[in-house]
């Protein structure tokens, strides 16, 4: 496995990559957007918007991780690579800096919440999800740097 920065022409393996996790690992929430909205989103906003790593296995984006000031956006490994080390390797890319950090997970999904309270985040609050476009209820944790 290999750790780069991530580039505008990697959106569309990204964004794959973002809608099949979501399928295989979080089945539980509904599909809002189309493939070509993902697309939009990752090239358009999330890599303009944030610093964004992917880790490579075999010549393929097998995960990646969008972090900025304050946040780690988004964290998501490809379901074919799960277990294999990918994860905590991007989480340490996004906390690196020593600064403190905040993310949102749905509170269904036991595995990300395990996995982040396992690298010393703290669960803040929970909430009903009113606030997410998915309408799940999700949990706020913060890792103190």
């Amino acid at each position: 496995m290999s750790l780069r920065r991530a580039r505008l022409a990697d959106a569309r393996a990204i964004a794959r990559l973002h809608r099949r996790t979501m399928q295989v690992s979080l089945p539980y929430l509904p599909e809002l957007h189309t493939p070509e909205e993902d697309l939009w989103f990752f090239s358009e906003r999330l890599l303009p918007e944030c610093e964004t790593w992917v880790a490579e296995a075999t010549g393929l984006i097998a995960g990646y991780v969008a972090f900025k000031p304050g946040w780690v956006m988004h964290l998501y490994v490809h379901p074919d690579h799960q277990g294999a080390g990918i994860g905590p390797v991007l989480l340490a890319k996004a906390l690196e800096d020593g600064t403190p950090r905040q993310l949102w997970t749905f509170q269904q999904n036991a595995r990300a919440r395990r996995f982040y309270e396992a690298r010393g985040f703290k669960l803040v609050r929970l909430t009903d999800g009113a606030h997410n476009e998915e309408n799940m209820p999700d949990a706020l944790y913060a890792w103190e740097g």
